[in-house]
């Protein structure tokens, strides 16, 4: 599969399972087993930093999470838990797009790795 970075409208082909060359992002901010690292591949980001586009690679684990800013992804891989400080519980599979909300707060849990096409704003 192919991609192209330095398009106008950079882009991934096959990003299901596309392997190319991505950034180890290392653990998260608060982990609750340690287990869980990411990786991705940034597709583009604003001057200021926002928006930012990229694609997103998590093994299996869980951490907390606060988000600072709207988030939209779109899981193409995996199988994984989001359960929010209000007790909602979000189930993802693959196929599963979510809209995050600014200051969202709970734990994730991914069961199989997940890989996500997302977007900050």
């Amino acid at each position: 599969m192919s991609a192209n970075f330095k398009s106008s409208a950079p882009h991934i082909h096959g990003v299901s399972t596309w392997n190319g060359e991505m950034t180890d992002w290392g653990g998260h901010l608060e982990p609750i087993d340690g287990r869980s690292m990411n990786r991705g591949r940034l597709l583009w980001k604003g001057e200021d930093g926002l928006p930012e586009a990229g694609l997103w690679i998590c093994t299996p684990g869980s951490w907390r999470l606060t988000l600072p800013r709207d988030e939209m992804c779109h899981f193409v891989e995996g199988r994984a838990v989001y359960r929010g400080d209000d007790g909602e519980v979000i189930d993802i599979a693959p196929g599963t797009v979510v809209h995050f909300r600014e200051d969202w707060t709970g734990t994730v849990e991914v069961f199989e790795t997940i890989r996500s096409v997302y977007m900050l704003r």
